[in-house]
């Protein structure tokens, strides 16, 4: 027998059905005794379209999609059709349901799109000098995260940080993103933090974002950031997160320890205060500055954080903090093992918090903190992170708490330190 089909015709074939036309090909096959004839019929476009074909998938939640025995096919092949699943948890072939654990082209519009109605622009006029007079407006980002009203935003929009106190007493214009305008009031706002939430009065319930968890996300996450840079509303950029866990001393702040989710989303003056959104939809984070001199570097409150605080405004009408007056350290099983070499007589232990510095007759000072002791137990807890230390205080101000450190040669000592409130200026 010869060759049936010649290769270079199946490849003229095979490309025209790939744009889309029916090919029905034919080939004479014959030899001294007999002939016949071989005929091949290609797919149209609208048939591949239709077809099951098996695609690699991107997974944006913990657990990765499985398709067939293989976890995540690098090729495409056809394969069977799938047994029935759930569809409210599979992607529709028109894009229209959103899979939590697929990426599809309609991903990020969907997202978006559940944010965008509760994303708001503010403009706060700025008073200098001696006579108040009116110096430009301070121009900013919100989100609506209640439908009366409530508006989440960045304290340094509404409020004059040099003066400590809201600009134009308090008063903020709001613009919808159906062109609707309000004239809020700056019901609370968290220096430290950069939060604050601005209140406006509508007839009716208004769209209102979900807020989600940050403490999910992941390096490498998509998410888009929302807002209104340079008074050009209703923008969206996207991007991934950089760091889940950017400290502020990191970027050279100073005062307390704060921590941000560091993205390279494109943000700029304006976007203070809009949201950042994750592939659900929902708020991880409140976008509040960036890196002058450099592309890509951006920084957000994250939600959880933001949550905490909104708590504390409803409570109490502003944030407490307690304060030990302690510097502090992680430590890792790199930084013990150098100290452990400087110095043989650094304690034994296999995770814990360095403490470098005592401040005087701070909380700490008085309850007999040492430079160079190693927190291991805070509050009856095991700890080995400044932010667990941070989350054992909470908001436990003027009540005692045990704390176990080790010291040199090993000795292990228990004190008992009464936290202060924090000076909102520190």
């Amino acid at each position: 027998m010869r060759q049936l089909l010649k290769k270079s015709s199946l490849i003229r074939a095979l490309a025209v059905a790939a744009l889309g036309s029916e090919v029905l090909y034919t080939n004479v096959v014959s030899d001294s005794n007999f002939r016949f004839d071989v005929t091949l019929s290609l797919p149209t476009r609208c048939d591949l379209l239709s077809a099951p074909w098996r695609v690699a998938l991107f997974s944006l939640g913990s657990v990765m999609p499985v398709v067939g025995n293989d976890s995540y096919p690098l090729h495409f092949s056809r394969v069977a059709p799938d047994p029935t699943v759930d569809t409210n948890s599979s992607a529709s072939t028109d894009g229209s349901t959103h899979c939590s654990r697929c990426f599809t082209r309609d991903t990020i519009t969907n997202a978006a799109a559940k944010v965008s109605p509760a994303v708001v622009n503010l403009s706060v006029p700025q008073a200098a000098g001696i006579y108040g007079l009116t110096m430009g407006k301070s121009i900013g980002s919100g989100t609506i995260i209640d439908s009366d009203g409530t508006i989440l935003t960045c304290a340094h929009v509404v409020v004059d940080f040099q003066g400590m106190r809201a600009s134009s007493k308090g008063k903020v214009e709001v613009t919808l993103q159906d062109g609707r305008t309000f004239e809020g009031k700056v019901l609370n706002a968290d220096v430290h933090s950069d939060i604050a939430i601005v209140k406006i009065k509508p007839r009716s319930p208004l769209p209102a974002a979900k807020l989600g968890s940050s403490n999910k996300l992941r390096p490498g996450d998509w998410v888009i950031a929302m807002g209104c840079p340079l008074s050009l509303q209703n923008t969206v950029t996207a991007g991934i997160v950089s760091c889940v866990d950017r400290k502020s001393s990191d970027l050279g702040l100073g005062g307390m320890r704060r921590e941000y989710l560091q993205t390279d989303c494109a943000i700029n003056v304006g976007n203070s205060g809009g949201p950042l959104v994750n592939m659900d939809g929902e708020v991880v984070g409140v976008n509040n500055m960036k890196v002058l001199v450099a592309d890509g570097l951006s920084f957000s409150v994250p939600i959880d954080s933001v949550s905490k605080i909104i708590d504390q405004f409803k409570k109490r009408g502003r944030v407490v903090r307690p304060w030990l007056g302690l510097k502090m350290i992680d430590l890792n099983g790199m930084i013990i093992s150098q100290l452990k070499e400087r110095d043989p007589a650094f304690p034994i232990v296999d995770r814990g918090v360095l403490v470098p510095m005592v401040t005087p007759g701070s909380p700490a000072d008085r309850a007999g903190f040492q430079p160079g002791d190693v927190v291991t137990e805070f509050d009856g807890k095991s700890v080995g992170s400044i932010k667990e230390i941070i989350d054992l205080m909470d908001e436990k101000v003027g009540k005692p708490l045990k704390v176990v450190v080790k010291r040199a040669n090993n000795a292990v000592v228990t004190l008992t330190v009464i936290p202060e409130e924090a000076n909102p200026d520190m």
